[in-house]
């Protein structure tokens, strides 16, 4: 009975020993230093809350575009920014979008979509004096017309 005793918990404390060493060991890189925190640090994506653009056309309202946007930036600067992007990126794509005279619903045709993306995310830079925002991707884009909207 106490021979039992004894290999049971020597399976025990080998078990745990191996297991300690495991995590000691992945923990460390080549050089036993412990890993550098930069590397823990990457690129956020932030999702903006959706706009709504009125689209215009001979004084009535025609319908709305619907855009939702995620940015990218680098973790750290995001942290370290005293001033949000949010709010000058769903500005900077709501005035594109509402002052540009190639978004016509009536004749469809293929919008820019990189361009877009590319004059909100400069602009934006430019408003913060910094390179902050390092991408703009596009989560939703779609247009209902008045009725689709009324109809609801």
């Amino acid at each position: 009975m106490m021979r039992l005793l004894f290999a049971g918990l020597w399976v025990c404390l080998t078990t745990l020993g191996a297991s300690y060493a495991a995590v000691y060991w992945m923990t460390q890189d080549g050089k036993g230093a412990a890993r550098d925190e930069r590397l823990m640090v990457g690129i956020d994506y932030e999702q903006l809350r959706t706009i709504n653009v009125p689209i215009i056309e001979n004084g009535a309202l025609q319908g709305y575009v619907v855009v939702q946007l995620v940015f990218t930036a680098d973790g750290e600067a995001l942290r370290r920014s005293p001033v949000k992007p949010q709010p000058f990126i769903i500005d900077e794509a709501f005035r594109l979008l509402y002052t540009d005279e190639k978004l016509n619903f009536r004749r469809l045709e293929r919008y820019d979509i990189e361009g877009l993306k590319a004059k909100v995310r400069d602009a934006v830079n430019t408003r913060l004096g910094s390179k902050l925002v390092q991408d703009i991707l596009v989560e939703e884009f779609n247009y209902f017309t008045k009725s689709d909207v009324l109809s609801h």
